[in-house]
């Protein structure tokens, strides 16, 4: 199984790492390494997360990391990771756009 980053995913955790680290610099880096190893886990098993519940598209999937939802697209062998979102933010659409 393959994993492909889309800019927005990683402009995503670079954002969210700048802000963690500006209270705690470790903490941001623990996290980034977290993120990376749950998306790891995904290879043995992509149907773990469940279905985005505002798109309802099987494709699409999110788990959840903490606070976050990390949401992909699960393509036969490759999975694309597309976002990194606050889970309390509404997931606008261009989000998870084919395009991404």
């Amino acid at each position: 199984m393959r994993i492909i980053w889309s800019l927005l995913a990683v402009e995503r955790i670079e954002e969210i790492s700048d802000y963690i680290a500006d209270d705690n610099p470790s903490a941001a880096n623990k996290w980034v390494d977290s993120v990376f190893e749950k998306v790891e886990m995904l290879k043995g098993n992509p149907q773990m997360g469940r279905v985005v519940p505002e798109l309802n598209v099987p494709s699409i999937r999110e788990i959840i990391f903490g606070n976050y939802r990390i949401i992909y697209r699960h393509e036969q062998k490759l999975l694309i990771i597309l976002t990194v979102r606050s889970f309390r933010q509404i997931l606008p659409i261009k989000d998870v756009d084919s395009d991404s």
